[in-house]
């Protein structure tokens, strides 16, 4: 799924090619309904048509497009989609979803293998974002933010920074090097993260989505820059889908488990319950 680095990679590169342009025409492709949730799929395309982009934002995981009616055109890629800039001849690629005509005579593809992308358009972009907390980049997310909400958690560490509403825009990737980083086994209890650990486990989520965010994100399936483009950042990760191999810090051999449902990937030397 792209996290916050890929997706603020696309809004990077999106942002100068989209402001100013006004869309033309909207068009969900048939199969591909579940993509339009604030309004019915015709109905949305409508909405869409002769509006505006006037700023192209992101909050976790979320692309945000506000138009010159006020309303926000809010996306979410999920599990497989992309959203790509292409010249109008382009040919469509395998799993395009919708395509979106622009004034400049070149377009949106919006492409999804699973299927499971969002659009709403909406007067407040907190509407199509239920149960999200700040931005893991933003001011708000601070060390004592983060350590009030593993204050007393049964729940794995990973888990809690898997909650959206305690850092918006992390997901399993970035959690699991994250915890590598600040030496915190994935599977310890939120409550037994005292201050100073919280303050250093804060620092290495900071740190694993600045870092992907310079290699682009990154690309262990189907993420695409807004260019189309692969990330670097998945040749240069610490303990993800890495397992069997060196630990790049102690040596010892990487181990996979599952944590909240989720593969998690961790140093046994480094990282100890």
């Amino acid at each position: 799924m792209p996290e916050l680095p890929e997706v603020e990679t696309i809004r990077r590169d999106l942002e100068p090619l989209l402001v100013g342009r006004r869309v033309v025409r909207a068009r969900i492709h048939a199969g591909a309904e579940r993509l339009a949730v604030s309004d019915a799929p015709r109905a949305l395309e409508r909405a869409l048509a002769g509006r505006r982009v006037e700023a192209v934002g992101r909050h976790g995981k979320y692309l945000t497009l506000r138009l010159d009616d006020g309303r926000t055109w809010v996306m979410h890629l999920r599990m497989t989609g992309s959203l790509v800039h292409a010249a109008a001849a382009a040919p469509p690629h395998r799993f395009e979803r919708a395509r979106v005509d622009l004034d400049d005579g070149t377009t949106l593809r919006f492409n999804d293998m699973r299927k499971f992308g969002t659009w709403h358009l909406v007067d407040d972009p907190a509407e199509a974002m239920p149960r999200t907390g700040p931005d893991a980049l933003s001011a708000v997310f601070t060390p004592g933010w983060l350590r009030e909400r593993l204050r007393g958690r049964a729940a794995a560490v990973k888990a809690v920074l898997l909650d959206q509403a305690v850092a918006a825009g992390v997901g399993n990737i970035y959690a699991d090097e994250a915890c590598w980083i600040a030496g915190i086994d994935p599977r310890t209890p939120g409550g037994r993260i005292g201050p100073v650990r919280a303050a250093r486990l804060h620092a290495a989520v900071r740190q694993t989505l600045e870092e992907a965010l310079r290699d682009r994100g990154s690309s262990f399936s189907d993420y695409r820059d807004g260019l189309g483009g692969e990330g670097m950042h998945h040749v240069r990760v610490h303990v993800f889908r890495r397992e069997g191999q060196p630990c790049g810090r102690c040596g010892a051999v990487i181990r996979k488990t599952r944590v909240a449902g989720r593969g998690t990937h961790y140093c046994p030397r480094c990282q100890r319950l």
